[in-house]
C-alpha cells in the first residue's frame, strides 16, 4: 500500500469511530496497557514486540501478562504508524484471556491529523474502549499546546478549528504533562479520570501503560540476546 492508500484507509475507518462513552466507572473491573518496542537484527530486518498487561482497576494487582514479537513489513510514514503496529497489537490481543473493560494505549488515538492514532484504530477494530496517551505531542495542524498549571491533575485543551483533539494533563506537580486522547467508545473527561486514579507517585504515567512499557524493554531484550544466539 502507498502512504495515499494508507490516508484513505484512514479516511473510512474515522467514519466508525464510536463517539458515545460506553464507559460507566463504577462497573470497570481491568485495565490493560499496551506499548511496542523496536529493534534491527544483523541482517536489518526490523521486528518489534507488542507487550499487553492486564491489571485489576482497584487494586492494581497484574492479571495478565501476555506479549508477540514479530517482523515489520510496513514502512515508517508519519501519520501511518498504526498500520505498522496494528497487526501486532491483534495478535498479541487475540492472546489474552482476561479482557479489559478498557485498554491504554501508549500513543495516540483521536489527538492525530485524521483522528487515527493506534488508540483509535485498533479501538475501532477490537470494538472496545480505549485511550491514548502519549509523552510527547504529535502537533496536528500548527497548533501549539499550552502548559497545563503546576499542580496535580491540572490539564489545558488541544483544540483546532474548534474541534476537541487531546487533552494535556499534569498528573503530579512537577512532572512532564501526558498527552491524553480519546480513542473509541470513551470521553475525554472519563478518560481523564482514569488517567488520574491509574497514576501512582511511581510515574507520571498511569500503571498500565508504564508495566507494558517496562515488559517491552525485557522482552526486546530477551529476544535480542537469543536471536544473538
Amino acid at each position: 500500500m502507498t502512504e495515499e492508500d494508507y490516508i484513505k484507509e484512514q479516511m473510512k475507518l474515522s467514519s466508525k469511530i464510536q463517539r458515545e462513552n460506553m464507559v460507566h466507572l463504577s462497573q470497570v473491573q481491568t485495565v490493560a496497557g499496551v506499548d511496542l518496542a523496536y529493534w534491527k537484527e544483523e541482517d536489518r530486518q526490523e521486528y518489534a514486540v507488542c507487550c499487553i498487561v492486564v491489571i485489576d482497576y482497584h487494586t492494581f494487582e497484574i492479571r495478565e501478562k501476555v506479549s508477540y514479537a514479530n517482523k515489520i513489513e510496513v514502512p515508517y510514514i508519519p501519520g501511518c504508524l498504526a498500520f505498522r503496529e496494528v497487526p501486532l497489537f491483534l495478535e498479541t490481543y487475540k492472546r489474552v484471556t482476561v479482557i479489559p473493560d478498557v485498554i491504554f494505549f501508549d500513543g495516540n488515538g483521536y489527538l492525530h491529523p485524521r483522528h487515527m492514532g493506534l488508540a483509535t484504530h485498533a479501538g475501532i477494530l477490537i470494538q472496545k474502549a480505549t485511550v491514548g496517551v502519549a509523552k510527547s505531542y504529535y502537533k496536528v495542524g500548527d497548533v501549539d499546546f499550552v502548559m497545563p498549571a503546576n499542580t496535580a491533575q491540572a490539564f489545558t485543551e488541544i483544540e483546532l478549528d474548534g474541534e476537541h483533539y487531546g487533552r494535556v494533563l499534569r498528573t503530579h506537580a512537577n512532572v512532564k504533562p501526558i498527552f491524553l486522547s480519546v480513542g473509541n467508545a470513551i470521553d475525554i473527561d472519563t478518560a481523564t479520570q482514569m488517567a488520574n486514579r491509574l497514576t501512582t507517585k511511581e510515574s507520571h504515567v498511569p500503571v498500565p501503560t508504564r508495566l507494558a512499557d517496562l515488559m517491552t524493554h525485557e522482552k526486546r531484550r530477551e529476544l535480542t540476546e537469543k536471536a544473538k544466539g
